[in-house]
């Protein structure tokens, strides 16, 4: 991994998530673009939406000086640390940003069971995992020191998600973590026995030439099995595959993505597919 972006708005949450991602970077020797989206206050612009040159230089100025606050950090210390300032006023930039600095892992934070519908659906760091095209890290607690041990991936297993699933396995060898994948098996419609869910999954692995196990696990809903299993193997991350622009997978998508972005302190991880 050589470069990490975090985007930041001074917050408690985005500051966790920055711990986290400076964690990951001494670890892989990573680059750290630490990015700021500085919003234009509706006070300050004119009916037609324009701002002076002169309103944007000064907002910038008192961005650079809150930046350099923020970032004035002990553990950030022996990181190599580039503030990003862009005067957008919505994170569905994030991805032009990646593209031009060729990162290879977006980290944002969460407020978690503070409220879903103010942090995660709707929001900048939803619209992040909906365009970026590469993995985005979503912290929820406090990850002083990020070094997550077992790794739960979950999908259905279909052929799609092949490329989610190698990703998550490249991200378990850089986090030195164990990868666990699963497939949650519920009632009615994608109900399957034990025998079609393990033909599925071993028809999976041998189109994507993997050789792992994967663990059947029975629940009444995706995402209670997927909270349930997590917690059952004492889950550090959760890795989930999504269908980025075209909108999310049924993972999250409703109440599956709420009761796993934000009933569960677990960190996720999202692939794009």
């Amino acid at each position: 991994m050589k470069s990490i972006i975090v985007p930041v708005d001074f917050s408690e949450q985005s500051e966790k998530a920055l711990k986290a991602a400076a964690t990951l970077a001494k670890g892989s020797d990573a680059e750290l673009l630490v990015l700021h989206m500085l919003e234009l206050s509706p006070a300050i612009m004119s009916e037609s939406g324009y701002v002076s040159q002169e309103q944007v230089v000064h907002l910038i100025k008192i961005g650079e000086k809150r930046f350099s606050d923020f970032l004035d950090k002990p553990y950030l210390k022996d990181v190599k640390v580039v503030p990003v300032i862009k005067h957008y006023k919505v994170f569905t930039e994030v991805n032009e940003i990646v593209k031009k600095h060729n990162a290879d892992l977006v980290v944002m934070g969460s407020h978690g069971t503070d409220g879903l519908q103010e942090v995660f659906i709707g929001s900048n760091t939803e619209r992040v995992v909906r365009t970026s095209d590469v993995p985005v890290l979503v912290i929820k607690g406090d990850e002083k020191e990020f070094t997550p041990k077992r790794f739960v991936f979950a999908c259905d297993f279909k052929e799609e998600n092949i490329p989610a699933l190698k990703k998550a396995i490249e991200i378990a060898k850089l986090f030195k973590s164990d990868l666990l994948p699963v497939y949650i098996n519920t009632p009615g419609d994608e109900f399957l026995s034990t025998d079609d869910a393990y033909d599925r999954i071993s028809k999976f692995l041998n189109i994507a030439k993997l050789g792992l196990e994967v663990e059947i696990f029975n629940d009444y809903t995706v995402e209670k099995g997927v909270l349930n299993y997590s917690e059952s193997v004492a889950a550090d991350l959760i890795g989930i595959p999504t269908h980025g622009r075209r909108g999310l997978s049924h993972f999250f998508m409703g109440s599956i993505g709420e009761d796993i972005a934000n009933h569960s302190d677990t960190p996720v991880i999202t692939f794009k597919i």
